[in-house]
């Protein structure tokens, strides 16, 4: 799903313009980054929490070379599902399973 998807699909619901939508869902989506930008956790209930964790230096290899190069120490996003997106996750694949 693309984010003009999403869009579309918030307008249907809200029954507002795409315009409208779509400036809510970058609101959303800017308010998250900023939160991680200050080390801040999000949780949204019921779908997960995205949070920042470091990453330590660490050697790597050059796949085309196979030199030795360093991979320096930096911060990246992550997203822990929460219980409920497992189990809405879970039930489309046990419905897909039992199809075959």
């Amino acid at each position: 799903m693309t984010k003009a998807e999403i869009v579309e699909k918030i307008s249907k619901e809200t029954k507002v313009t795409k315009s409208v939508a779509a400036k809510a869902f970058g609101v959303v989506i800017d308010s998250v980054k900023e939160a991680l930008q200050k080390g801040e956790k999000v949780s949204v209930v019921g779908f997960g929490t995205f949070s920042v964790v470091a990453r330590k230096a660490r050697k790597g290899r050059n796949p085309q070379t196979g030199k030795e190069i360093k991979i320096a120490a930096k911060k990246v996003p992550k997203f822990t599902a929460g219980k409920n997106l497992k189990d809405t996750v879970n039930v489309v694949v046990k419905a897909k399973a039992k199809k075959k």
